[in-house]
């Protein structure tokens, strides 16, 4: 299944320039797994060093958290998306 993942602009770099594009996967765990394994540079910007998702980063599929999630082995459907999204925190 062909689904659509966005990076923030900000990280784009780490995606041959791209802050959108398609990704081939069945489910969502095999879409992550290939997204990070063509993206080695943008894993490292999502995840830790103890493999967890970068206080703030957020991977949303569709409109969800994947923390939400019960399972990623999710079957992929037409239309889904794959958001990295980065938060800003401050004041």
């Amino acid at each position: 299944m062909r689904i659509e993942v966005g990076v923030p602009g900000l990280l784009a770099d780490c995606t041959g320039g791209r802050a959108k594009f398609p990704l081939e996967a069945d489910t969502l765990k095999e879409a992550l797994d290939r997204l990070f394994a063509d993206y080695p540079l943008l894993k490292r910007h999502v995840y830790d060093e103890t493999g967890k998702v970068r206080k703030h980063v957020l991977l949303c599929y569709n409109k969800d958290n994947i923390d939400w999630l019960d399972s990623l082995d999710l079957p992929l459907q037409p239309g889904d998306k794959l958001f990295v999204m980065q938060l800003v925190s401050g004041g």
